[in-house]
Formats: C-alpha cells, sequence, structure tokens
C-alpha cells in the first residue's frame, strides 16, 4: 500500500524525544511514528510490539528481500 503524507502537530520537546528514539532504533521518524501506530491499533501483543524487535524483524525482512 503507497504512504501517505500527513501533516500533524506535535510539541516540540516530544518530537526531540520521538527523533533520539527513532535515531536510537535506526529508523526514520515517520517509520518510528508508523510502527507506534500500528502496535496500539493492533492491540499491543506479539513480538513487533516492541520498537526494537520491530526494527529487527524489519532488518530482517530487508535481508531477505521482503520474502517470508
Amino acid at each position: 500500500m503507497p504512504a501517505k503524507r500527513v501533516l500533524i502537530s506535535i510539541d516540540d520537546r516530544l518530537l526531540e524525544r520521538i527523533d533520539e528514539r527513532s535515531d536510537r532504533l535506526g529508523l526514520s521518524r515517520s517509520a518510528y511514528l508508523a510502527q507506534l501506530a500500528d502496535a496500539d491499533l493492533m492491540g499491543g501483543t506479539g513480538p513487533g510490539v516492541d520498537p526494537a524487535v520491530r526494527a529487527a524483524l524489519t532488518a530482517l525482512d530487508d535481508l531477505l528481500g521482503g520474502r517470508r
């Protein structure tokens, strides 16, 4: 599914914290926020709930060329 561009407002300090965390995880801000939203909408269960695990799973997918 193609990504959509959205405009949202976020407090400056929260944005700094988001950027710090996404940088530590090696994710873009958009990817990090999308993962958080997806985890929340999925009910917060499974291994992908933890952002570090989610990043590792994404890295594995990338190494495998998106194959599962």
